[in-house]
């Protein structure tokens, strides 16, 4: 059995996720874990410009504040079925796995992609015929 992921609409948010996936690993570990930017900012001639990206780097996952706005944009999108804040909550949800905040960003990033892929399974569904019935395609007789 083929899966046609373009048909049910996931090839798009797969593919972007696992750009932001890749990006968030280079993060953590290309740059963070290896060493790259400066270990001690508190030093006078320790370079301001990657001082300030550490620093808002390791604030995104302090306290696991990007899970949480996974958590929190993907509880909205699924309330209110906003593809954009879908996007959101999943790219965040996404990256929070790869950057220490798993709990929220797993929960935000499956309600997020629940959204996706149900917005697009709802565009298919209205593109048919008004008059064609939900049945017509079971091939399933009259009963009487």
């Amino acid at each position: 059995m083929r899966i046609n992921l373009p048909k049910h609409g996931v090839a798009g948010p797969l593919i972007l996720g696992a750009l932001v996936a890749a990006l968030a690993l280079w993060f953590r570990h290309g740059l963070l874990e290896a060493g790259v930017l400066p270990r001690d900012c508190t030093v006078v001639d320790a370079p301001f410009a990657a001082c300030a990206f550490k620093d808002a780097l390791v604030q995104t996952f302090l306290h696991q504040r990007l899970g949480w706005v996974s958590l929190a944009a993907g509880v909205l999108a699924f309330a209110f079925s906003c593809r954009r804040l879908a996007w959101a909550g999943w790219l965040c949800g996404v990256a929070g796995l790869v950057l220490y905040s798993y709990d929220p960003a797993a929960v935000g990033g499956l309600l997020a992609l629940l959204v996706l892929v149900g917005a697009d399974e709802q565009q298919r569904q209205g593109e048919r015929e008004s008059d064609q019935q939900p049945g017509d395609r079971l091939r399933v007789g009259g009963l009487g």
